[in-house]
């Protein structure tokens, strides 16, 4: 059977969440509160569901419900896998790039006062940017798309807000008659990119602010004065903002391959949690600041550490990505937006010479023999599993029959 892990966020916020929620009293959103419930409930007997049994090798197992909730950690693998289906259709057989927007600190702190506003600023900026820089004849000419993936996380689970942009190598000439491709391993300079993004995103915050959308709290109280706010801008124009464009990715099983890693990602994972003890709660954490050291070297450098927190301060940081409700943080823009995607990608397999991908059908009560798609498979044999009890919330299960 599969195992659990030692250690999970729900174990966390089970152990030290009720005495934490009563100090925070007042200070915790609705949102992060319902947050906490699902993670605690998730997989549970809380949540209702099912005792099986295996049709191989008659295994019983007892299967609780989800809790679907878009942060726990529990709840992404199956979300990952149905999004990442329909996504493959979309894949054409050009180079691929990986390109980050990442919003200055002295900012991603106004953001957290303003989420949904300055989260969304963030992704209309970057989708701004690259088809505007794209559609220069400067630089490709051409009408582009992109998938692009919010994370409002560091590996140390502080706030760092940034955008990952996953961007076919081409796009469709202003005429759609052909299709333009970028120069082999190289996408757009991501200088240009840069100073756009600064310019773009530094204009709509004003506006913003000069709209009264912008929420001020703390020690940011005083920037809801207009001209402390274009003070506090000031130094922003100035400095460079981090757009970081990777290497071209090895082919469109590359891209799924990223993508599922990076589209349905929590904060952190349960498979990063190393203990809970009287020091606190320990879990590894990457310090990207760090250059590697050589491999095998016994001082070699490495990215790689534990760190650990008070829970209390653990569970502040896991909650500070909660994202407002009906945020959504996954988006396409360009060709792969939902308006044109129907149209644009057909076109573009045509002008690249390509056959569209077989659709996936969903079976159906009349469709060709063939035995059905097991919603439950054994973990020990791999043979379909029989839904012996269904039981909702709280009830109690009975045992399962003796064969």
């Amino acid at each position: 059977m599969k195992g659990r892990p030692a250690l999970e966020v729900a174990d966390i916020f089970r152990e030290h969440g009720p005495a934490w929620r009563e100090a925070q009293r007042g200070h915790l959103s609705l949102v992060q509160l319902k947050v906490m419930s699902a993670i605690v409930q998730c997989r549970s007997a809380a949540l209702g569901g099912h005792v099986l049994r295996c049709d191989g090798c008659g295994t019983d197992q007892v299967s609780y419900n989800s809790c679907r909730n878009r942060h726990c950690p529990k709840c992404q693998s199956s979300a990952a896998k149905r999004w990442l289906q329909a996504r493959q259709a979309d894949l054409l057989p050009v180079e691929y790039y990986h390109v980050v927007f990442t919003l200055p600190a002295p900012i991603s702190d106004l953001a957290y006062q303003n989420k949904a506003a300055l989260y969304g600023l963030l992704f209309d900026v970057a989708a701004e940017v690259l088809q505007t820089i794209a559609a220069d004849p400067k630089h490709l000419g051409a009408r582009i798309g992109a998938t692009l993936v919010l994370h409002t996380w560091g590996s140390a689970l502080t706030h760092h807000p940034h955008v990952h942009a996953v961007v076919p190598g081409g796009g469709l000439a202003p005429d759609g008659k052909t299709w333009v491709s970028c120069r082999p391993g190289f996408f757009l300079p991501v200088r240009v990119l840069s100073r756009l993004m600064r310019r773009r995103f530094l204009e709509e915050l004003q506006r913003l602010h000069d709209g009264g959308k912008l929420n001020f709290f703390g020690v940011h109280a005083g920037l809801a004065d207009p001209q402390a706010f274009k003070a506090w801008l000031a130094p922003l124009r100035k400095i460079e903002w981090v757009v970081y464009a990777k290497k071209p990715f090895a082919g469109p099983a590359a891209v799924l391959a990223y993508l599922s890693r990076y589209t349905h990602r929590v904060a952190i994972s349960n498979s990063r949690l190393i203990a809970m003890d009287e020091r606190g709660v320990t879990f590894k954490w990457k310090d990207y600041r760090v250059k590697e050291g050589a491999k095998g070297g016994t001082n070699a450098k490495t990215r790689h550490k534990t760190m650990t927190l008070a829970p209390e301060e653990f569970m502040r940081r896991f909650l500070l990505h909660v994202l407002p409700g009906g945020f959504h943080r996954i988006r396409h823009c360009g060709l792969l937006a939902n308006g044109s995607r129907k149209t644009s990608l057909p076109l573009a397999r045509e002008l690249l010479h390509v056959r569209a991908p077989p659709q996936a059908k969903e079976r159906g009560p009349d469709d060709a023999p063939g035995a059905p798609v097991a919603a439950f498979v054994c973990w020990h044999c791999g043979r379909p599993m029989t839904v012996l009890q269904t039981f909702t919330r709280g009830q109690t299960i009975r045992a399962p029959p003796q064969s």
